[in-house]
């Protein structure tokens, strides 16, 4: 049950960090980072947290269950906008894709 708690109070920790700073950053990941650096710095126990890692991560599944169905209500919406849905796909990915390139060309010249 500490397992829980732990993951618990990272999760309700993170939250209120994103309240503070207006929702920039999710609490959720906000939360997951203070998990990360409490395991890393022993500030919890790995062991103690492993179980429920576990079972969370096993029944993930079910957590995806209600956007599929808002994926399926929005269907027709869906359809309406498939352009824009993929103009969007396309100029992000290729906008990610130059950022990466870019910042590995910057890293690697400051190396040599």
């Amino acid at each position: 049950m500490k397992g829980l708690f732990y993951i618990l109070v990272c999760w309700v920790v993170g939250n209120a960090l994103a309240m503070l700073v207006d929702g920039y950053v999710s609490g959720n990941i906000i939360g997951m980072l203070l998990l990360f650096f409490a395991l890393k710095f022993k500030l919890f126990d790995a062991e103690e947290v492993r179980p429920v890692a576990k079972f969370l991560l096993g029944t993930m599944a079910l957590f995806f269950v209600p956007f599929g169905v808002g994926v399926m209500v929005s269907y027709g919406e869906i359809l309406n906008n498939t352009a824009s849905i993929v103009t969007a796909t396309i100029v992000s990915t290729i906008a990610v894709l130059v950022t990466a390139g870019w910042v590995f060309q910057l890293l690697n010249k400051q190396k040599r």
